[in-house]
């Protein structure tokens, strides 16, 4: 039997080694969806309940395989409901291909319904974006979208019109410069480094430097061994950024955590005393929290040349994969003698581990957020996939939650988008049935796409989601009173019982209000077999704030308190209580110290 226009387009996937999809059925896919039906055994279809969902789904099928994520949409409004996730993927810099359904090629333009020339509103997030113009187009159009794709580290799309998708051959005629089978998938592999000239340069920085700083990102998730040999010839502290946060696990005597607003104040210090800056698979993107100009010499390694230079003043920048140019750029780093600059950041990092602790440990009502993720933490496999939505959330599992050996982590980064923490998590359980998944989010991102749930009741997803259930966008919150000066509007959430919706769902619901009850009702939830929803009720005054405050922020603080915050009392209860503890931890630094009148 002739193969259909769809039934090209699948078969080349799976001769691109893609053996997943995310999607949500329409008419204008309804051609694909027969050609995934009859290759059902070889290729799988996660249904979603919305395809912003499959979009961030499929980055996240991207980030946590290292294989191109792919997901399908059918025409107009369907493709439009892709674009977050797709930005998304096109940010974090993940091989990602969206292929849509198009109006039938002969009514398109006409205003028929769902007819929107998807291929102009993907102009600027898709590198390849292309129409299929016949079956003889399909492996040709779909050859460079996913060679871009993967080539790139970017987002691609394809547009099927509906009638092309069950044309075969037959119905084409083919072009006398298309000659057949012309385009091969050819995957190839990517192992860059620069020249010797520029490795002798960057080792002349690093070697010259008496306190080295080393910055690291996701472009250093396949380098730990590298990345820790560097800190040990150096003698210097490793600080993670968020999507790096795997890089090196949590207790390594190298790192001092992560860096900026979700940082930690030793890792702040550690760039602010500086000589030297290795940056490596990172473009960290808050530029007020690197060296001041002129302070310190940086190198930067990143397989992106647009990011070399981009955040801070760049001396050598070494362009290729990580791995590779550590490889070769180490046997010319000497190793220093002189550890007093790593031994300081350790003793920082001791007090710091204790001020966590105490902060996870809190008995005090209502029950503070640090509690989840510290009872979490020590619960986690050591091969466990973790993620976490954009928010308050994102404070606590970065600070609270501790990476071990083989463990997986991501968020959305740079696009810093809600409601991609629970999608993650289903494409990770998804990519690894065998493997203990978490996912870490707010009440305000959850909600955005709570049907989601259904998703990994559907397909038997041991997931663990928790949410923190503050009845807030909180982050927001904090950015109104910190950032802005300016008392809390529009933040507030009506409530919702997450356990209650779970058990509607089909998945097992728990609910934990009390810190007393946090640790006997977290070890029994993540034992449990199947998809569970642990509602957990949290202070909504527990303030996020950076490892180190700036005069700026506690001027902005005061004026909120001063304005007629509603809630000022229990915030400011909570504020002092967290700042004398942090002034113990990092020796008399705290917040306290720079507002008028404490």
């Amino acid at each position: 039997m002739a193969k259909t226009g769809a039934d090209l387009l699948v078969e080349r996937l799976l001769e691109w080694g893609v053996d997943t999809v995310f999607s949500l059925p329409g008419d204008g896919i309804n051609g694909i969806y027969e050609s995934l039906r009859t290759h059902e055994g070889k290729i799988r279809l996660i249904q979603v309940r919305h395809e912003e969902a499959a979009a961030f789904m499929a980055c996240g099928y991207a980030k946590f395989t290292g294989k191109l994520g792919v997901c399908i949409a059918t025409s107009g409004c369907g493709g439009i409901h892709l674009m977050n996730g797709l930005y998304d993927a096109k940010y974090d810099g993940q091989p990602v291909l969206a292929i849509t359904g198009g109006t039938a090629h002969d009514i398109s333009g006409t205003f028929y319904q769902q007819d929107l020339d998807l291929v102009k509103v993907f102009t600027d997030l898709a590198a390849y974006n292309e129409r299929v113009m016949g079956p003889d187009h399909v492996v040709n159009v779909l050859d460079q979208a996913v060679r871009t794709a993967l080539g790139q580290r970017t987002v691609t799309h394809i547009s099927f019109p509906k009638d092309f998708q069950d044309w075969t051959v037959s119905d084409d005629t083919r072009s006398p410069s298309n000659v057949p089978d012309h385009s091969s998938a050819t995957k190839t592999v990517y192992s860059v480094a620069p020249s010797v000239d520029q490795l002798r340069l960057a080792a002349e920085v690093i070697n010259a430097g008496e306190k080295v700083v080393i910055m690291a990102g996701r472009g250093a998730l396949g380098a730990r061994e590298e990345v820790i040999q560097l800190a040990e010839a150096v003698g210097g502290p490793i600080v993670k950024a968020l999507l790096g946060k795997g890089v090196v696990p949590d207790d390594s005597p190298y790192t001092t955590g992560g860096l900026g607003l979700l940082g930690t104040a030793p890792s702040q210090d550690a760039l602010e005393e500086c000589d030297t800056l290795v940056m490596i698979g990172t473009h960290f993107p808050y530029f007020e929290f690197y060296p001041k100009p002129g302070q310190a010499r940086t190198v930067q390694i990143d397989l992106d040349a647009s990011h070399i230079g981009s955040r801070t003043p760049v001396e050598v920048g070494l362009l290729g994969d990580c791995k590779t140019v550590l490889q070769v750029l180490l046997p010319l780093i000497q190793r220093k003698t002189d550890r007093s600059f790593l031994e300081k950041a350790q003793e920082r990092m001791g007090y710091w581990r204790e001020l966590l602790t105490q902060r996870g440990t809190q008995d005090t009502m209502p029950m503070k957020p640090q509690v989840i993720p510290h009872n979490v933490s020590p619960l986690l496999a050591d091969n466990a996939i973790v993620t976490c939505d954009c928010g308050n959330n994102t404070t606590w599992v970065a600070r609270h939650i501790q990476m071990k050996e083989n463990m997986l982590f991501s968020t959305s980064g740079l696009l810093a988008t809600m409601a991609s923490g629970f999608p993650y998590a289903i494409a990770a359980s998804v990519a690894y049935p065998n493997r203990q998944v978490v996912a870490m989010v707010g009440d305000g991102g959850f909600t955005m796409l709570m049907g989601e749930l259904a998703t990994a009741v559907k397909y038997k997803l041991p997931i663990k989601l928790f949410i923190f259930h503050n009845n807030s966008y909180g982050q927001i919150k904090w950015e109104q009173i910190v950032m802005e000066g300016n008392p809390e509007y529009g933040v507030e959430l009506q409530s919702i019982d997450y356990a209650q919706y779970a058990r509607a769902c089909g998945a097992t619901g728990f609910t934990i209000s009390e810190p007393v009850d946090a640790e006997r009702i977290i070890r029994e939830a993540m034992a449990h077999d199947g998809p569970v929803l642990i509602d957990c009720i949290v202070d909504q005054n527990e303030p996020p704030m950076p490892g180190k405050i700036t005069t700026e922020q506690a001027i902005e603080f005061t004026k909120a308190m001063i304005k007629g915050e509603a809630d000022r009392g229990s915030i400011i209860k909570n504020f002092i209580r967290n700042q004398v503890k942090e002034a113990v931890a990092t020796k008399g630094r705290s917040l306290i110290d720079l507002i008028p009148g404490t």
